[in-house]
């Protein structure tokens, strides 16, 4: 079929309205019935909406809530001081190994927050780390000239504070302050350990890697299957002065066993919201790949959770023996 150079100017102008129909933007009710249109909204993505919420999260107010809940918000709130009223007094332990880029826009963060106390551990550094916390004022700072791990930074800053919620997150990507504030909620409405969930991220059991069989493992032994995957291994997550008095602030530097004892003295542990530290985490030599020695201590962190717990409450922990008449019964009703 031919094609004469008519033909090709009409194809060529519908293409043009076809393209500009697609860009073009409709007139709003509100603006159509001469109303002021509503101020620009930051949704939350479909993801975060359907994550269930605990109910000690409830209390999380005005903006921090609606984010939370994954409601819209007023693009001005953002970068703004979040109107978190707490009951209690709340710092913010924060470690970090040569994160000069970093550490700036997680102290931003968390300069949006309520905090009583900012303590950054500098662990090991061989950067300008240090420095660039020294430009934030008011912002306490442990230096440790060798490197210690990010757990035994945890521990050393839990001393160094009175209060109330502790709040822990590492300096290797700025987390809103929004995500933020269901956690400190949490504990301020009664948790003792709010835990970064993660849930959603955790493949089936057949891709599932060492670590995350450790992390459930631990959960199921401890008589709470519906903690899952999550653990105090990962950040952010809360704890209250009461967690930290009763397990002891030197036991969080093996998270692990932190968690097992405050589950055997009956604490309050859940998991209260999603924070996606699987992809931000930073890629380094030492956690990446199979096996790598990060890998290796949280799996041993788990073998010594599970010996701690059992020493003081026996080799089956919760579970008991059924006696062989039990057993028989069961086995026949099938």
């Amino acid at each position: 079929m031919r094609t004469t150079a008519h033909d090709s100017r009409r194809a060529h102008s519908r293409s043009r309205r076809i393209s500009a129909g697609m860009f073009s933007r409709r007139r709003s009710p509100s603006r159509r019935a001469g109303r002021r249109a509503a101020p620009p909204l930051l949704l939350q993505s479909r993801r975060q909406r359907l994550l269930p919420r605990h109910p000690a999260a409830e209390a999380v107010p005005e903006v921090s809530q609606a984010l939370s809940a994954g409601e819209a918000v007023p693009v001005s709130s953002r970068r703004q001081p979040l109107a978190l009223p707490l009951k209690g007094t709340a710092a913010a332990i924060v470690t970090a190994c040569n994160e000069e880029d970093q550490i700036g826009g997680v102290l931003t963060e968390l300069g949006r927050l309520p905090l009583k106390q900012v303590i950054v551990v500098v662990n090991g550094c061989t950067d300008r780390t240090a420095e660039e916390v020294e430009r934030h004022p008011g912002v306490t700072m442990a230096y440790l000239p060798d490197a210690a791990g990010h757990d035994v930074g945890r521990a050393l800053g839990a001393r160094m504070t009175d209060a109330d919620i502790l709040l822990f997150l590492d300096g290797d990507f700025a987390v809103k302050a929004e995500d933020l504030a269901p956690f400190l909620s949490a504990v301020d409405s009664g948790l003792d350990a709010a835990l970064n969930d993660i849930s959603r991220m955790i493949p089936r059991f057949a891709h599932q890697d060492e670590v995350t069989r450790c992390k459930i493992f631990l959960n199921r032994s401890m008589g709470r299957k519906d903690l899952g995957p999550n653990s105090l291994t990962a950040v952010p997550h809360a704890l209250s002065r009461r967690f930290v008095a009763e397990v002891g602030a030197g036991q969080l530097a093996v998270p692990p066993k932190a968690q097992a004892i405050g589950l055997q003295k009956g604490l309050q542990i859940q998991a209260v919201h999603e924070v996606d530290v699987i992809k931000n985490n930073r890629r380094r030599e030492i956690n990446s790949g199979r096996r790598n020695p990060v890998a290796r201590m949280i799996i041993g962190d788990h073998a010594e959770a599970l010996a701690a717990v059992m020493g003081s409450s026996g080799r089956k922990l919760i579970h008991l023996t059924m006696p062989r008449d039990q057993i028989a019964r069961r086995r026949n009703a099938r």
